[in-house]
């Protein structure tokens, strides 16, 4: 127990990540000093925001520093405290990402309740995946019932929560993926309406289209690129686009070009919006509480993609950029 594995941005990817992006290390762990607790860490998060930190350039959030921790979502167990907040054998979650163990001062983390749902939804369906679903369809997309949503990336963590949530909302979904598997759980387990495989059709347009016959209201965008360009042709007027990622551009080492919008946004009224989950910080308890609730009403469902050992949470992370998951991708260390 007295080494510490830690996974840090060995260098700046041009293109898509690869093994030498990232560098193993091992460090002594701490022992905690007073207001202090030591984490061991149980469950880690791989999500596609990391890639655009990998970057040295102005965000939303600030670019990982070469020779550092990955940061990001982990779930850990206390194993020892000298915080009067927190005891041995408390379930904590916090941003210290990609090692073993971590020694957080009391305010860095949250203790959560193991007995809500398992410990690893707290890094999906009832944490930052499931409130960037609830945040962004809700106040931007605005689903009215008998209307169409249509999802991109919509066997995703996010994805799969946002056409879930659109049932209850009582509108017709429409969920784009990538392969048949994937089809298939978003139509008998999820209930969409409708699921086309992006990777199989011969006329995407002719399929968004066909599944969506009066048009598309709301587009919950997690993709962005080609597939986003064609169900922008089967918008409606005063249809809401909620841009929550766009990872097909991720990698690209030119720019990302495509057809205009502007256009189709002034003839059909149409509002874009692009947000991150900080924009709605203050309100976070409200959509953990209404997750909670249906999660314990059986009327959201999960799916885990759950990878063992701390060694391959680098090759995890490049799964997101295949699509090789079906709901939230975890690594269990």
């Amino acid at each position: 127990m007295s080494i510490n594995k830690q996974i840090l941005l060995a260098k700046r990817p041009e293109g898509m990540p690869d093994k030498d992006t990232f560098k193993f290390a091992e460090t002594e762990i701490e022992k905690p000093r007073k207001g202090e607790i030591l984490i061991r860490t149980i469950y880690v998060s791989v999500d596609p925001y990391m890639r655009g930190r990998m970057i040295d350039a102005p965000s939303y959030v600030p670019p990982y520093k070469l020779n550092d921790v990955l940061g990001g979502g982990s779930i850990g167990e206390v194993i020892e405290s000298e915080s009067s907040q927190f005891e041995q054998g408390d379930i904590v979650i916090g941003s210290y990402g990609w090692q073993s163990y971590y020694t957080a001062k009391e305010d860095e983390v949250r203790k959560i309740d193991k007995n809500i749902a398992p410990i690893s939804t707290h890094l999906g369906l009832l944490g930052m995946t499931g409130l960037t679903a609830y945040f962004g369809l809700l106040d931007i997309g605005k689903p009215k019932e008998g209307e169409t949503v249509v999802i991109s990336g919509a066997a995703g963590a996010v994805g799969s929560v946002v056409g879930q949530i659109a049932k209850i909302k009582g509108a017709r979904v429409v969920g784009i993926a990538g392969t048949d598997e994937k089809k298939q759980y978003l139509k008998e387990k999820l209930h969409f309406d409708e699921a086309i495989n992006y990777k199989t059709t011969s006329n995407l347009q002719e399929d968004i289209a066909k599944a969506c016959p009066n048009g598309v209201d709301v587009y919950f965008d997690n993709v962005g690129g080609v597939i986003s360009d064609t169900v922008h042709a089967n918008l409606n007027k005063y249809a809401r686009i909620c841009i929550c990622g766009a990872i097909s551009s991720y990698n690209l080492e030119s720019g990302d070009i495509g057809p205009r919008i502007q256009t189709t946004l002034i003839k059909k009224s149409v509002l874009m919006q692009g947000f991150t989950l900080g924009d709605f910080a203050d309100r976070f308890a409200e959509g953990s509480e209404a997750l909670a609730k249906w999660l314990q009403e059986d009327k959201l469902k999960y799916e885990e993609t759950i990878k063992e050992g701390f060694d391959n949470i680098p090759e995890a992370f490049l799964d997101l950029f295949e699509g090789n998951n079906i709901g939230k991708l975890l690594v269990k260390v």
